[in-house]
């Protein structure tokens, strides 16, 4: 009985040291510089020099960036910026050209991408990675590691994982409760929606305990009835202490709980800072809608754009 009541309270108290921490990391941020390339005071994730090209086009070109540790940060830009090339190398699903990154300053260089999962530093997929014919709850089982029963000779004797796989299977239920899929748990992953795939995997990724969660456009093609439930698990990843680095496209959820967000454009980070300041910020317009859309129009340049429109539309009357 004393066991089953110290529950919860362990629980709680993690919570709250989660909690006190991220609370303390974000007022660390008043005092970082809204530069690209700031110095955070504790950052995660470090990168230096990273080059990324195909054929002609750099796609990455990123000389310094750093990730503060217990909060939630945004990497915005227009489509072909590079955000996801750039999460693909950080997490070793592709090899830069140059450059050098660190995660818990230990480098990760040439780090195959399993490896890296298994350091704390999981991502999600744009394009979820559900296997579709095994069940939710084989899903899940599949994402803790370290598995005794994954090596041949373990897995003839039961008793040496079975008590590991009891644990992972109980673990995989709280957190399928957690992210409102515990009805779904004997359903085929292929049967879920959209949505329930994001809920799905980001719930997978937890089950690895990592400290630094890396979500791919995780609002992309999910039901708005959904979107509030995802917002409100990305919040909870940063009040129990970890750290969320995504890429999103919809500003309103960015502004709503980013506390730091970094801004692509070209490959190369060109703006840093508290999402209010950041929305502001010329640069950041510029990035989004094209420089110099805002300057005045002459009543000359105004006369030739109408002029080109009118003899287009004449021309497409004509054919």
């Amino acid at each position: 009985m004393p066991a089953e009541t110290s529950l919860p309270t362990n629980i709680e108290a993690a919570n709250e040291e989660g909690l006190a921490r991220s609370k303390a990391a974000r007022a660390a941020l008043a005092d970082v510089k809204t530069e690209p390339g700031a110095a955070k005071p504790d950052p995660i994730l470090r990168a230096d020099g990273i080059v990324r090209q195909f054929g002609g086009l750099r796609a990455v070109d990123v000389d310094h960036v750093e990730v503060q540790r217990g909060v939630i940060t945004a990497l915005i830009g227009p489509n072909g910026a590079g955000k996801t090339t750039f999460f693909n190398l950080l997490t070793g699903f592709d090899r830069p050209d140059e450059g050098e990154w660190w995660f818990n300053d230990k480098k990760l260089n040439r780090v195959p991408a399993y490896k890296v999962a298994r350091m704390g530093m999981v991502r999600t997929f744009q394009l979820t990675k559900v296997l579709a014919r095994l069940t939710v709850l084989e899903n899940m089982r599949l994402g803790a590691t370290g598995q005794r029963g994954e090596s041949l000779l373990s897995a003839m004797f039961q008793p040496r994982w079975a008590g590991q796989e009891a644990a992972n299977t109980e673990r995989a239920h709280n957190l399928l409760a957690r992210f409102l899929l515990d009805k779904k748990v004997q359903d085929f992953a292929g049967s879920l929606s959209g949505g329930q795939r994001k809920l799905l995997e980001m719930a997978r990724a937890l089950m690895t305990e990592p400290e630094l969660v890396m979500l791919d456009e995780p609002m992309a093609g999910v039901n708005p009835a959904l979107k509030q439930s995802l917002l409100g698990h990305v919040k909870s990843l940063r009040d129990e202490g970890r750290t969320v680095l995504f890429v999103e496209h919809d500003m309103d959820m960015v502004r709503d709980i980013s506390d730091w967000v970094i801004v692509m454009a070209q490959g190369r980070i060109v703006a840093e800072g508290p999402p209010d300041s950041v929305m502001a910020d010329q640069r950041v317009i510029d990035a989004y809608l094209g420089a110099h859309h805002d300057v005045a129009l002459t009543f000359e340049e105004e006369e030739k754009i109408l002029a080109a429109a009118e003899a287009e539309i004449e021309e497409e009357q004509n054919d």
